[in-house]
This record gives C-alpha cells, structure tokens and sequence, in this order.
C-alpha cells in the first residue's frame, strides 16, 4: 500500500462569531434572486413592474390618473406618476423622512394597515427598497403641496440627505412621484430594457384599469405609445383574439362580488390548440396561475360536463365525459381577481396560494356559466363539440381499425397550421432537441430493417429525412414525403427522391413500397387512423412498416407528460400509452409486431428553447417538472440539476410491423 499524505484542516470553531448579520439591503444585493426572481432579463423588468405597480395602487386609491414610463438613452428607466407623492416628513421611529425609510429599509410602506391603500399589489415592503438595492444610481423626485423634494442614491445608499425647494416654474398644483433607477450591472446578466416588454405590461394595466392613462417614450428611438382603454376584461380578450378564429363570437363575461373579493373574467374558445389563460390579482399578473386558475378551470369541467350529459351529447354506453385538458384546449381567457391579504409564492407573485379565492371564483363561475349555457343552445352545443373533438380524437386513436361506438362529426385537417408550424420549425429544428440525429436511437430503426436490398422506401412525414438516411445502404431507393416546401428541401440532402404531400392522402398508387418508415408524428394528428390506414395502403403484401414513438413510463406519468408535450407543441393531439399506441398499429391491420425499447437521456431546456414554445409555457414546462407529483417521480426518471436545468429520459419503443402477404 502506497503512503499518501493527507491534508487535514483544523475545525473552525462555530460561535457567536459565526453568525453573520446583514444589516440594510445588504442581503438583498447578496441574493438578489430571492427578491426579485432572477438576475436576467425578467428579473431586471420586474424591478421596473414594481414601481408600475406602486403607482396603480395610487390609481386605484383615487389619487393617480397618468402614469409615464421613460426609457433614456444612459441605459436608465424612470416611472412618474400624478399621485400623491410618497411621504416626505419625518418618520416618528427614525426621525429620517418617510420616502428614504421605505427606500432603504426592507418591510417599510404604507400598505400594511389596509387604511391607505385596499387591495393592493405591495403586500411585503420590500419593492421600492430592493428597486433601490439593486441599481447603481437612483434618484427619487417627489412633489407635495407646491414643494419639489428629491434624493439620490448609489447602490442602495444615499448620497445626500433629502433636499427640498419650492416647485417654482412648475404647474400649479403638480405632485407625485418620479422613479429614475439604473440597474446595477454587478449585479444583472444584461441591462438593457426592452421596449416591447414595457408596452406589454402598460397594455395590460390599462386593460385591467379602465380609465386609467400610461405613456411610453423610448429616448433611445425615439418611440412613444400611448394607452388608455375603458372596456376592461372583456376589451382585454376582444383585443387578445382580434386575429383568432373563435368559436363563438361572444366573449362570455363573469363577475362576482364578496366583502373579502371581487373579481372579473371573460373568456372565449378559439379554434387554435394552446390554452392561453392571462390572471392577475390586485392587477398583478400571475404567471403561473394559482388558486383562481385552478377555480376557473374546475368550473368550466363541472359546467361543460353537465351541459352535455343533459342535452345527451355524451355517449352513456361507454360513461364518456370530457377530458379537463381537452376541455381547456383552445381556451383564452383574462381573470381579474382583486382581494384583501392575497397569499403568493414569493415576493414575485407569480401564483396566487389562497385557497377560498379559487373556491370563490369556481363555485360563481360554474353557477353563472351553466346558467349562460342553459339560455343558449348554439354557445352551449359550439363550446361542447369543440370539447368533444379533442376527446373523441384521442379515443378514435385507441379504437382505430374498430368500428364506431359512436357518432362523431368529420374533423376538418387545417394543414394550413401544419405547414406554418413545420415550415418555421425546419430554422431550428435540430438545435431544439438531441434525439432527431441520436445515432443509438436511428440504428434501433434500422436494425430492425427485414427488406431486400433493392427495397423501395418511403419515410412518410420525412422532417429533415435523418430516419430514412439511416437505412442508407439497406434499401435500394429511398423517397420522402414531407407537407411543407422547407422540410422537402432539407430532406433532400438525405434521401434519394422528396414529395411534397399529406400524409392522410398519400400521392401514390396501392402497394408502391417494400418499406415504410416515420417516427414521433402519430401523436400530432387528428384521426391517426386515417394516415395509418394510408400507410397501408401504399404497402406492399409481406412490406414492412417500421415506426418509433415517445410513449410514458406507465398510467401514472402519461396524463403528466401529455401537459409537458402539449406546452411544447400545441399541435399535440394525444399522448399515447404503449399498449394504447400498440393497439393502435394492430387495428389498423398490420401484424407480426416487434417492438424493442430505447431510453435516451435529452436536456428539456434545450427541447423547449424553440419558436413554437412561448415564454410563459417554456417556463411551466418548467414548473411541471419541478413540481412533479410523486407517483410520477417513482415510475419515470428525470433530474433538476444544481444549476436549475432539467434533464429528462425519454421511453423510445420501435415497432416493426408486417403487412399480411
């Protein structure tokens, strides 16, 4: 055995003097995220969001009726609103004026007693004061009672005691408050403002606050935007979807009313796939919904559900209902809720944990809405065969190759979607995602290849062509077919011969192919019967159709991974279990199955780093894994690493399938 020396450090003894205390806004320059979520580009805009927000609390006290947002070309931004102007005389405590105590002093402001403000989106007192820490330079201007006061600050501190003059030269009467802050660049990733993330949020408190007036200038293009709107909720929603195909023309339109709450919310089915539901509380939006959500959601089940099992839409043979998913598809709504002491997450107020606000929203909202849908047949009949569609696609793929249990309108396919979706998708498509060129995934494809040398291929919905690449030198010619012109050019470059074609109607005549290939489509189609029925057809007798699939671990992951997927590609029509999409296959009368599993490990915050994924369903995407319920966790094997990414592994099944000669 080979002697080794071995450092070892002498223990540090843990006393009194361990215990280090952070006085002021140190701590928060020290965990920035903490307070403000993060130190990129939303955390910098949310610091901006909590000077907006303090002046609409002055607006929604009586007291505010414009408020200006200037992005000046030295990299800082001001907010100035007509309120009252924060307070400037002596604090009884400190004796320092009241505008330096909520500037330098985290849980300092005047919305704790619910007497100065009600309802407010300042709940913890720490907003002005971590705006303060965390920009190199601030200065605060106050007007009150023909008075100009004003303070400048470094990196939290002041430079000089409050100065005041008399507001000669300025109108008779001016006040309120002007915020002029630079974010520390020690302290963010990029300092730079975005222009179209300002006008967003203003857009959105003008909606929500009808009357109220918000300007927008960009020194840096010169740019102005003005907005002012007074049809609330419902004008939110019209001028959300003025360029959606609705499914009804009306928005429907809900409010109710406690002592404790209040809220407004209108909303509307669109014929598009995301769910799109835009909340806020006290005019702070939730990002990641919480308890009105959830109430609004559970409501529109309950109500949708009743409505149609009464008219007799469901069929009550096979004690069908409606999926809550399939049900919120297509869905876009805006959820105003205004209440006293609201409970969130964090000081980002991005979900709202109270729980008697969602059982407020649920049980008015579902009263209200059968009551519409019960004095309207054509909203009633329109919003539940839109349900219908998703949920009867869904189970038309489990039953494929069986006959109908059911009658079920024809689904129209808007390729129109496909092509836009697929057509941009070609950019970036492979930086998206790990497993389209994963050598251990492409070879289990081609090993299973049981055709003549001089086989004629088809690799149906073709992408960029790497599957039918792969069986290069095992087939005598290979062709593609692909709906959009992008995806044939790309394609191209890989196999012998390109279409441009659908798959639901292949352009070639029966038994044309020896083989036929695809991989991860079945699951974005409407009816995947019809496109496997096609597939059939162009087959030879005896040929073989080979066929890889994402499927879940088990039942306890699959409607888990189906909210994933569908966040990720809005296209999505069904998450298929293995036995489901086994089943599938054997309807559509193939036999002779074979099936071989792959497990590949893929970063998920590079899959969703792609056009088709917004922001916000990126970031639940997220939260879906972080937040993951335990019986999901035991049966299907992902990790949140130290750094915060995500690393999931996919169950792949490749199934190799015969046409009876």
């Amino acid at each position: 055995m080979t002697d080794q020396l071995v450092s070892v450090t002498e223990p540090t003894a843990y006393d009194a003097s361990s215990i280090v205390v952070f006085t002021g806004l140190q701590a928060v320059r020290r965990t920035p995220s903490m307070y403000i979520g993060s130190t990129n580009t939303d955390g910098l805009h949310h610091l901006l969001h909590e000077l907006l927000d303090n002046a609409v609390d002055e607006a929604e006290a009586g007291h505010c009726t414009t408020v200006t947002v200037t992005a000046h070309a030295d990299g800082s931004c001001s907010v100035r609103d007509d309120g009252r102007g924060i307070p400037v005389d002596p604090h009884p405590e400190s004796g320092r004026p009241a505008c330096e105590v909520v500037l330098t002093t985290l849980h300092a402001g005047g919305k704790f007693t619910g007497t100065t403000y009600t309802r407010s989106a300042g709940l913890h007192g720490v907003g002005l004061s971590c705006v303060n820490a965390l920009s190199e330079r601030l200065r605060l201007d106050v007007w009150r009672d023909g008075k100009h006061h004003w303070q400048e600050y470094s990196r939290g501190e002041p430079e000089a005691d409050l100065a005041t003059e008399q507001a000669s030269g300025e109108p008779d009467g001016r006040r309120g408050t002007t915020v002029t802050f630079r974010p520390d660049p020690e302290i963010f990733d990029a300092v730079e403002f975005s222009a179209s993330t300002i006008t967003t949020r203003l857009e959105e408190i003008a909606f929500l606050h009808p009357g109220l007036a918000l300007h927008f200038s960009d020194e840096r293009t010169g740019a102005r935007s003005d907005f002012r709107f007074d049809g609330g909720v419902r004008a939110f929603l019209e001028h959300h979807n003025r360029n959606a195909a609705t499914v009804h023309p009306e928005p429907v339109v809900v409010s109710g009313a406690t002592p404790q709450a209040s809220f407004d919310l209108a909303f509307q089915w669109t014929e598009g796939y995301a769910e799109e539901i835009r909340a806020f509380v006290n005019g702070v939006r939730t990002e990641q919904g919480g308890a009105h959500v959830d109430g609004l959601r559970l409501a529109l089940a309950a109500a949708i559900n009743r409505y149609a099992a009464e008219r007799g839409m469901l069929d009550a043979r096979t004690g069908e209902s409606i999926n809550t998913v399939d049900i919120l598809e297509g869905l876009t709504s805006i959820v105003s809720l205004r209440m006293d002491d609201p409970r969130f997450d964090g000081q980002t107020k991005k979900r709202l944990q109270s729980p008697e606000a969602g059982r407020f929203v649920q049980e008015e909202v579902e009263a209200e809405f059968s009551r519409r849908l019960a004095a309207d047949d054509v909203l009633g009949r329109g919003i539940v065969s839109r349900a219908l569609d998703a949920t009867r696609a869904r189970t038309a793929a489990r039953t494929a190759g069986r006959t109908a249990r059911f009658q079920r309108r024809e689904l129209a396919i808007d390729y129109g979607v496909y092509q836009r979706q697929f057509g941009t998708r070609s950019r970036d498509w492979h930086d998206s995602c790990t497993w389209l060129t994963d050598d251990g995934l492409l070879s289990r494809h081609a090993a299973l290849c049981d055709v003549p040398a001089d086989a004629r291929m088809l690799d149906v919905c073709c992408g960029s062509g790497v599957v039918g690449g792969a069986f290069k030198g095992l087939v005598g010619e290979s062709i593609g077919l692909d709906l959009t012109p992008e995806m044939v050019e790309i394609a191209s470059t890989r196999l012998d011969r390109v279409d441009q074609g659908t798959i639901y109607d292949l352009p070639y005549p029966d038994a044309s192919f020896d083989l036929v290939v695809t991989r991860e489509v079945l699951h974005l189609l409407p009816q995947p019967d019809r496109p496997l029925s096609e597939i059939f057809r162009v087959l030879r007798p005896g040929g073989q159709f080979i066929v890889g699939q994402i499927v879940p671990y088990a039942d306890e992951d699959a409607y888990w991974m189906y909210r994933v997927f569908k966040k990720k590609q809005p296209l999505l029509h069904q998450m298929f279990s293995e036995r489901e999409f086994r089943e599938l296959l054997l309807g559509a009368g193939f036999g002779d199955l074979v099936m071989e599993e792959y497990f590949l490990w893929e970063s998920i915050d590079q899959w969703i780093d792609t056009h088709e994924t917004s922001p916000t369903h990126r970031r639940e995407i997220q939260r879906l894994f972080r937040e993951a319920p335990k019986e999901v966790r035991e049966v299907h094997p992902f990790e949140v690493l130290a750094d915060g990414s995500i690393r999931d592994q996919w169950r792949w099944c490749v199934y190799s399938l015969k046409k009876a000669g």
